[in-house]
């Protein structure tokens, strides 16, 4: 994952414009909080991040709205 990455900034940057019920995938959680990946499944087994969704047979996302809570505690 390159934190400097056009897309992930973008997704970054437009996350105050989603709706709480919107999903997003594991780069976007690593850069709002600027973890590593393993960081970001490590903090959501302990409960300091939201358990993220399974969205699909191999896609899993976090919710917004769960995540803009764990921003603001």
């Amino acid at each position: 994952m390159k934190s400097n990455s056009p897309a992930l900034a973008a997704n970054v940057q437009n996350f105050d414009e989603l709706p709480d019920t919107a999903f997003v995938r594991l780069p976007t959680v690593c850069g709002m909080f600027g973890i590593a990946p393993a960081t970001a499944w490590r903090w959501s087994k302990s409960g300091r991040l939201p358990t993220p969704r399974k969205l699909g047979e191999r896609v899993s996302g976090w919710n917004v709205g769960e995540l803009r809570r764990a921003l603001a505690s």
